[in-house]
């Protein structure tokens, strides 16, 4: 039985994984809809196996997923996640997840998840496979989302969703002044001249949701 790291955005989701998880056998350790804190538990926890969902708010799994590799980390990662975009699958593999699950799946394919990368092996859900090979066969063009870093993405998504320069600042720990250089900078980089269009490109590479914006 493995032990096992959850960080989902939704407390409800948390609850129904740790339900079908421990009623496997499997014990978890620990939980957060945060990357920082996410983090900050898998260090002092060391998990064997960490379910990581994509979409955090204004954050993204990706930032946990980046650390973990840098970090060569010991947790194996799986995402369990709605995106069933190829580059989101293809961005998650090369990072160095060893599973990839589409929310909506039965449980027992989270549990054949857990199973399969605790043993070293990968798993990749139903369909996810098609998506994983059309994403490594897309280039990463200059001027698209998939070319930015995570970083670069996560201030996106808080430019898109009315966070002031102030506000990120102090998320980022950056100077107003430093964020407005750093949107600028994005949204040449992007070709984008105003913040509706940002929103739309946005929704449109998978970034945020509709609802979201």
């Amino acid at each position: 039985m493995s032990d096992i790291y959850l960080v989902d955005d939704h407390a409800m989701m948390r609850d129904g994984l740790r339900a079908v998880l421990e009623g496997a056998g499997h014990r978890v350790v620990g939980e957060s809809d945060q990357p920082t804190q996410a983090l900050a538990d898998i260090l002092r926890l060391s998990p064997g196996v960490l379910l990581l969902d994509l979409h955090l708010g204004l954050r993204s799994g990706f930032e946990v997923l980046e650390q973990i590799q840098k970090r060569r980390l010991g947790t194996r990662t799986i995402l369990l996640t709605m995106s069933a975009q190829p580059r989101h699958v293809a961005e998650a593999m090369r990072l160095g997840a060893q599973g990839y699950v589409l929310k909506g799946s039965p449980s027992r394919e989270v549990l054949s998840a857990v199973e399969a990368v605790s043993q070293g092996r990968k798993h990749l859900g139903t369909g996810v496979a098609e998506l994983a090979v059309e994403g490594l066969m897309q280039d990463a063009t200059p001027g698209s989302i998939e070319s930015l870093s995570a970083r670069e993405q996560q201030v996106i998504r808080m430019v898109v969703n009315g966070m002031t320069s102030v506000a990120i600042g102090e998320q980022l720990h950056l100077s107003p002044k430093t964020v407005e250089s750093y949107r600028s900078r994005l949204m040449a980089k992007l070709g984008v001249s105003d913040l509706p269009a940002l929103v739309r490109l946005a929704i449109r590479e998978g970034l945020i949701s509709a609802d979201d914006a």
